[in-house]
């Protein structure tokens, strides 16, 4: 399906781990709702995790088909499952995001746009790049139904952790073909 066929008012299903056939059929624009196992990680965590690629020694979780929540959520309060859990924002585990690709990382959600490396690395490892709502961290919340830390507990709201999402609201950011809609948005306005 071309960009152009899209109906950018229907919301898409996926659910994780995301197949090749998955991240083939995404293009910028595109709404989501993401159901299935996720993992928060974010720079301090993302750099624990290169260091082991490099070391050669297993990651805390299967990389392959994978999607990894920028977001350092707050302690939960009594009877909730997590606290605020809005994202961060992404540029900061751009150095570190091109090698989980390459070891299997399929998508990746967080706000802001994406530098080219990651962008080049999105295109050519098949991997997409999700906004989620920034600002709305207690709307992003009522997504997530289970979440426990699974690595680095030292590192508090850093820790990798894994979160079981059920319609989680995204907006395809980039996709594999290149495409990037912080860019094709600024450009709509370029006069």
């Amino acid at each position: 399906m071309s960009p152009k066929e899209l109906n950018l008012n229907e919301v898409m299903r996926l659910d994780t781990p995301f197949s090749p056939e998955d991240v083939r059929g995404l293009h910028i624009g595109q709404r989501v709702v993401l159901n299935g196992i996720i993992y928060t990680a974010r720079d301090a965590a993302h750099k624990r995790l290169v260091e082991l690629l490099n070391a050669e020694e297993p990651l805390p979780f299967d990389m392959e088909g994978q999607v990894i929540y920028y977001v350092g959520p707050t302690p939960a309060k009594p009877g909730r499952v997590i606290g605020a859990a809005g994202p961060t924002s992404s540029y900061r585990m751009d150095a570190y995001a091109p090698l989980l690709m390459q070891y299997g990382l399929k998508g990746m959600i967080g706000k802001g746009t994406r530098s080219r490396e990651v962008r080049e690395a999105m295109r050519i490892y098949q991997a997409v790049y999700f906004a989620a709502i920034g600002g709305a961290g207690a709307l992003m919340a009522r997504s997530i139904i289970s979440a426990e830390v699974i690595a680095y507990p030292e590192l508090g709201p850093e820790a990798i952790s894994r979160l079981e999402v059920k319609d989680m609201p995204l907006i395809v950011a980039n996709d594999i073909y290149g495409k990037d809609l912080y860019e094709s948005g600024q450009n709509s306005y370029a006069v």
